[in-house]
């Protein structure tokens, strides 16, 4: 008789395991698979960008939308850039987030009804691990030198 229990153990992205292609030290990164994903979106539609939804049903989906078809607000944040694409998040989610660094990855599945990844049968999906005592101390430091 086999006394051994099944391995269920939870696999979480840390600081030694990142996903292929993305980087430490940044509030937002991508994955190899979502920078092929946004090429593809870029070869068809033109330059992008992102914004983190924060609604009810798309709540760890990335939208991606034309860059020039969507308004930033006024209390937007701009976490950063991948390649090229910025990627924006509400500031009062901001504010709940500040501390992690978003992933953006790529799952099967449709995307946002209007987000540009819907109808490849695949979409983005965000990830996130906790930032490091020491990696929020460079992104404040960076932020204070940048404005």
């Amino acid at each position: 008789m086999n006394d051994s229990k099944p391995n269920r153990e939870v696999h979480c992205v840390t600081d030694t395991d990142l996903p292929a292609g993305t980087s430490a030290g940044t509030r937002v990164t991508a994955t190899d698979a979502a920078r092929v994903l946004l090429s593809e979106i870029i070869e068809d539609h033109g330059p992008v960008l992102f914004h983190q939804s924060g609604g009810c049903c798309d709540g760890s989906s990335p939208m991606c939308y034309p860059k020039d078809d969507f308004k930033i607000g006024l209390s937007d944040v701009k976490l950063g850039e991948i390649d090229g694409s910025a990627v924006y998040i509400s500031g009062s989610q901001f504010q709940v987030w500040q501390h992690t660094q978003l992933i953006i990855d790529v799952v099967p599945g449709r995307g946002g009804m209007f987000s540009l990844d819907n109808g490849r049968e695949k979409r983005f999906l965000t990830r996130s691990r906790l930032l490091t005592k020491e990696e929020l101390e460079v992104l404040a430091v960076n932020a204070n030198e940048n404005t």
